[in-house]
């Protein structure tokens, strides 16, 4: 077997030389561009895109009669491979957050020579994807993530079929991100988002695997493939329609809602009870009515953290959610 083309090799002091593989499918310059694992924690996405792999290339392969890979695709399933290998989030040589080394420098420390080459690897695409996963604590519904739009990247958002496109206000923290670096590129650029880091969920990878097939088959990349499942109905959240709930009480946390569903004004969110004597504290309720996008799955909780988020149908005028600078990016 041909081994695949690497993005990176590198020496180690107490182990074997690694590499950053990579895999370009079709002939030429790519159309589309697919990263994850920045982070070595988030499963779901190294694990849908490896998958995904494995899929175009049998369409190249003609493998898959009626099907037809008309564009070339790129894929780096993992970035962070070491952190994978490892279930470390951050490089574990120095605990550098690759995704605040963009755009990188190709003489620099590791992760800065990490990022300088994906950056150079996606730049030509004209499609770029950034899949990513929350952290820890939270886990989020499958989704897009905008961060100030072209509205060229707005219409084709919806071609994931995914439940959720929110939009968010471009941040400072998000300059040394490659989202933020691919934006100098021109093109279009999105961040799909989806479950919890440090487990694996089939159903949110089920979900993700159709959602970036969708995008081929309806960017015109991928023909031939029936899309049987019907999409989730998409509702765009634009600025000031993410709402976080945030906890006034510490204690143990405990919720049995599933993310994705919509919630009414007064619906219980959770319960927090006391760590000492058991008792229950208090009740955290929906303020307004809304999609639960994402919910807190730590049940250690401290007063002032995030437990969930809504995304509403109508602007809202208090608790601007800062919070979603923290998860998955």
């Amino acid at each position: 077997m041909t081994a695949p083309p690497a993005l990176l090799r590198m020496s180690a002091p107490l182990r074997d030389d690694f590499e950053i593989p990579y895999h370009h499918i079709g002939d030429g310059e790519p159309k589309v561009a697919v990263v994850a694992g920045i982070h070595g924690d988030e499963l779901n996405g190294v694990f849908v895109v490896s998958r995904l792999a494995r899929f175009l290339k049998a369409v190249a392969a003609g493998e898959h009669p009626g099907q037809r890979l008309v564009a070339p695709v790129l894929i780096v399933p993992a970035v962070n491979v070491l952190g994978v290998n490892t279930r470390n989030r951050r490089w574990p040589f120095d605990s550098t957050d690759i995704n605040r080394m963009f755009p990188g420098y190709d003489a620099g420390e590791t992760t800065q020579r990490i990022a300088h080459a994906v950056l150079e690897l996606t730049r030509p695409a004209h499609y770029r994807l950034d899949i990513h996963s929350s952290n820890l604590d939270f886990e989020e519904i499958p989704q897009v993530r905008l961060y100030e739009p072209t509205e060229r990247e707005r219409d084709s958002s919806r071609l994931f079929g995914l439940a959720a496109v929110i939009e968010r206000p471009m941040n400072t923290i998000f300059t040394s991100t490659i989202g933020h670096a691919w934006r100098a590129f021109g093109g279009e650029n999105f961040v799909v988002q989806a479950g919890q880091a440090g487990v694996l969920q089939p159903p949110h990878c089920a979900r993700l695997f159709r959602a970036l097939v969708a995008f081929l088959v309806r960017s015109g990349i991928l023909r031939g493939v029936d899309l049987s499942e019907e999409d989730e109905d998409t509702h765009y959240f634009g600025l000031r329609q993410t709402l976080p709930l945030i906890s006034d009480n510490a204690g143990f946390f405990l919720s049995r809602l599933d993310v994705g569903r919509w919630v009414q004004a007064g619906d219980v969110v959770g319960q927090v009870y006391d760590g000492f004597d058991g008792e229950l504290r208090h009740e955290i309720k929906a303020p307004v009515a809304g999609l639960l996008s994402g919910m807190r799955r730590q049940p250690l909780l401290f007063e002032g953290d995030l437990v969930a988020r809504i995304q509403t149908r109508h602007p809202v005028t208090e608790g601007v959610d800062t919070y979603l600078h923290g998860q998955g990016q």
